[in-house]
């Protein structure tokens, strides 16, 4: 006796989703693993230029003068809160139809470029020294004050364009180092040197354009 070759004890073959599938691993995908981590790396390490998380990284810099659990803290913070909003986003384009997807994340990359426009503060609480250690401190204070913020839409946004989560939660998280590590390790030396209104209207164009390439693939 056969069976037919769609079923299975556990029902049709189509109704199973592998993590791999999930996580944006399919074929057929217009977009490559490469693009979406050098895409997400950039606007990320941009975006992150005098946000707040930016601020919070030199606050903390400047209070506890010890780098490397600093560093770390940020990374474990980044990656937690990033993978979170990258399921979000994965979730979500896999529910839209590719067009009216790509037209979503179009409108909110121009959106986020708009944001980048305004100067971010940062909280007088942010930062504030625990029992528990500098690594325990930051990666608290840093998820938290991620929370909403910019770099974490721009993650649910990317990860539901490029529905590749490993790419875009790699390219995101290595961004925010790439952004925040500088300011870690040298603190104001490096922070009032940089062209910070230059940086945010370099940003705000590559949000643009990147708003208007997922927009012509929605009308395309």
């Amino acid at each position: 006796m056969t069976f037919p070759p769609c079923q299975t004890w556990g029902g049709p073959v189509q109704s199973r989703i592998t993590f791999g599938e999930f996580a944006g691993l399919r074929p057929g995908r217009p977009s490559t693993r490469l693009e979406a981590f050098l895409i997400s790396l950039s606007t990320v390490a941009l975006a992150e230029m005098g946000d707040r998380t930016q601020l919070l990284s030199l606050l903390l810099a400047t209070r506890f003068r010890k780098p490397w659990p600093i560093l770390a803290g940020v990374f474990v913070a980044t990656l937690a809160n990033h993978a979170l909003a990258g399921v979000i986003g994965v979730l979500i384009g896999n529910h839209l139809k590719p067009a009216i997807l790509d037209a979503a994340v179009g409108v909110s990359m121009i959106g986020m470029s708009l944001w980048m426009l305004k100067p971010d503060e940062l909280d007088e609480n942010d930062g504030k020294r625990t029992q528990k250690g500098i690594f325990i401190t930051t990666l608290i204070a840093f998820f938290i004050a991620e929370i909403g913020d910019k770099t974490q839409i721009a993650t649910v946004a990317l990860a539901a364009g490029y529905s590749n989560l490993y790419a875009v939660v790699a390219g995101t998280t290595c961004g925010m180092l790439a952004a925040n590590a500088p300011v870690i390790f040298l603190g104001n030396a490096f922070a009032g040197r940089l062209p910070m209104r230059a940086i945010h209207y370099t940003t705000t164009l590559l949000l643009l354009g990147i708003g208007a390439v997922f927009i012509y693939r929605a009308i395309h």
